[in-house]
């Protein structure tokens, strides 16, 4: 007798999670203890599914590093029991969850699923039934007894991605997320196709390390046409603050005013890392090609290659988090770590 695939699903909250009442015409939880029940479909896979849900499931915009910690927690107190994983999360902050967890778990051998829904599971026309389902069989996958995806994607209509490649990009056509910068891991036709040479390599003569200590004292700042002097000098001055990402023009450029430079400048002499990332929703940034950003270059910026600002960001909490030594940091957020960067 063979043994059986365990999945665990893990219930944050969000759309996915909520069954409509017709007769009032409003939306309640779903209780995943009769999962099966209500979804029948779910008897047909050749694996064991059990559920765990957080206490009090949240809107993903409520979405912080405490719930990310319990997510890993999760994971972790269950890794030698299941093979594989499928966390049921909010869309509109799953891409920062994701790219979050991809560094949270070092040393990954089993697949940890990210998917969610635009309508509600028990909506008629529901994307939530094969999201769900789809995400289960991929979690199950396994290849002369070993697991097919040994890291944490992200399924969402029909495409398996790299989570911490992934950014939400429609709130409300069911194509919802897309991976500009890296091509699909798997995909859901008449026949669920795994492309094995985008994968991430395997790791499995190490032990998994969960890494739970994040550090938020970052930011955001979008570069615009009119930023002024008073608004640049506000956010640099934030107090804490550890690192910022620029969400630059183009192929990473910036305003030339010397202002704007010299004050970018002292904020890095200071010890603030500064890290170039393009605001295009695909592309990379490229340092020095263009005068504008050439000086950013000189000043040592942090550049961001073709990462999301979604793992940029948690990639920053991940490494401040760890006390990443502040002479080693430029050499290795421009290292790929996870997968996150070309």
């Amino acid at each position: 007798m063979k043994n059986e695939t365990n999945i665990l699903l893990i219930y944050t909250g969000g759309t996915i999670g909520m069954m409509k009442d017709y007769e009032t015409a409003t939306l309640k939880p779903f209780d995943f203890r009769k999962l099966e029940k209500n979804i029948p479909e779910l008897a047909q896979l050749d694996c064991h599914i059990d559920s765990i849900s957080f206490k009090k499931p949240i809107d993903s915009s409520n979405m912080n590093i405490g719930h990310w910690v319990e997510i890993a927690t999760i994971i972790e107190d269950h890794f030698e029991s299941h093979d594989g994983f499928v966390v049921l999360h909010g869309s509109d902050t799953m891409s920062y969850t994701a790219s979050a967890l991809s560094f949270m778990l070092e040393n990954l051998t089993k697949p940890v699923i990210f998917t969610g829904s635009q309508l509600p599971i028990g909506d008629l026309r529901t994307d939530a039934k094969e999201n769900l389902i789809t995400s289960i069989q991929i979690a199950a996958l396994k290849k002369s007894g070993r697991p097919v995806i040994q890291e944490v994607g992200l399924y969402f209509e029909y495409k398996l991605y790299r989570a911490n490649r992934t950014t939400k990009i429609n709130s409300e056509h069911f194509e919802a997320f897309a991976s500009l910068n890296y091509p699909a891991l798997a995909e859901s036709g008449v026949h669920l196709k795994v492309h094995e040479a985008n994968l991430y390599p395997k790791s499995d003569h190490k032990k998994l390390c969960v890494h739970k200590d994040l550090d938020n004292n970052v930011a955001i700042l979008k570069f615009f046409p009119g930023l002024n002097e008073s608004v640049l000098k506000s956010v640099l001055a934030i107090p804490g603050l550890k690192a910022l990402v620029l969400e630059t023009y183009g192929a990473g450029n910036a305003p030339t005013d010397e202002w704007l430079l010299l004050e970018l400048e002292k904020a890095i002499a200071k010890g603030l890392f500064i890290i170039n990332v393009t605001q295009c929703s695909g592309g990379s940034v490229i340092m020095g090609q263009y005068e504008t950003s050439q000086r950013l270059e000189k000043m040592q910026v942090i550049n961001g290659k073709d990462i999301t600002s979604e793992a940029a960001i948690t990639k920053l909490m991940y490494l401040l988090g760890n006390g990443i030594s502040p002479k080693l940091m430029k050499t290795i957020f421009e290292t790929s770590l996870r997968g996150e960067m070309s």
